[in-house]
């Protein structure tokens, strides 16, 4: 395990294989995730794990599963794995209900103003009320669009729409049923229609080349200055620099992240920007999700022990 599992996962683990645990709980580097390839059969990896091409080159490779622990899988290189002969398993489904959660969070948070108000009340600097003190925006009744129309990107629609009777726009790569369009009354729309539509707009595509920078700087021109952007995906959804600077000059009103390009490190410039609400990747961040998550990924690692099929088969 490149990393601590909550410790009902890691005892079952224990219970039933021999099991190496990263004490420290700091990132691997490249060198470190190359031995562990040849020592072992199966490597707990998490998004902290880069795993691309040159990890699987080693001379005896042992490893044959990477049980990924959570959904999104941009930090492998699935082909590179899939060439190697390694199987690759995530953990999906589990944590839509606690991401989707923080999507709506972020989204009132930023909407009330809540972490500039917490900023200034907890530094002393809060004189009292006043009609025109930290006016935000109000939530219930607008327009929210969802790029990104799967599990959590409808599981937010839902809580929106039933929650603020907000109007929802959808943007997916395919076609969004039929049933999920009339339960939300919602439309489908291209990307850049639903922004100019949009008074929020939650990001929950996932990481690819054809996602890298999706909104940029002439997409958050789109969503213009009324405009909040909250992103639960992926950080390189974003550009980051474009999005520092309509921030600081009013080119959309607000933000709210809780994921960046370059985890952990933020641009200093991003988090100087009192608009922005920043979070540090707490999407799944629940005793009763993470729980689950581990739970999965023992599934799919039993199931390799077992010769059987992989729940989670990613390749």
């Amino acid at each position: 395990m490149t990393r601590r599992w909550p410790d009902e996962v890691e005892d079952l683990l224990d219970q039933e294989f021999t099991l190496h645990r990263n004490t420290a709980d700091d990132p691997l580097n490249q060198q470190q995730l190359k031995t562990l390839m040849e020592q072992v059969d199966v490597v707990g990896v998490t998004v902290t794990d880069r795993l691309d091409a040159s990890v699987f080159d080693v001379p005896d490779l042992r490893v044959k599963l990477l049980a990924n622990f959570g959904v999104g899988f941009n930090h492998i290189d699935l082909e590179a794995a899939a060439a190697a002969g390694i199987a690759v398993t995530n953990t999906p489904g589990v944590l839509t209900d606690c991401t989707a959660d923080l999507a709506m969070t972020l989204l009132l948070m930023t909407a009330r103003r809540a972490g500039e108000g917490e900023r200034e009340l907890r530094s002393g600097g809060w004189s009292g009320w006043r009609p025109t003190h930290l006016l935000g925006s109000r939530v219930s009744g607008k327009t929210l669009g969802i790029i990104g129309a799967g599990r959590i990107g409808l599981a937010t629609a839902r809580r929106a729409r039933f929650g603020f009777g907000m109007k929802v726009l959808l943007n997916s790569r395919s076609e969004v049923p039929a049933e999920h369009l009339n339960e939300l009354q919602a439309e489908q729309l291209p990307i850049d229609e639903l922004l100019q539509r949009s008074d929020f707009v939650s990001l929950h595509a996932p990481s690819s080349a054809e996602t890298f920078h999706l909104i940029d700087q002439r997409r958050l021109a789109l969503l213009g200055p009324s405009g909040i952007l909250i992103n639960t995906a992926r950080g390189d959804l974003i550009d980051e620099a474009a999005l520092t600077a309509a921030l600081r000059s009013g080119g959309i009103a607000a933000a709210g992240l809780d994921v960046f390009e370059h985890e952990p490190r933020v641009p200093a410039e991003l988090l100087e920007c009192e608009n922005l609400v920043a979070l540090p990747h707490m999407g799944s961040g629940t005793v009763e999700t993470r729980t689950a998550m581990g739970m999965c990924a023992l599934a799919n690692i039993r199931a390799y022990a077992a010769d059987e099929r992989l729940p989670d088969l990613l390749t």
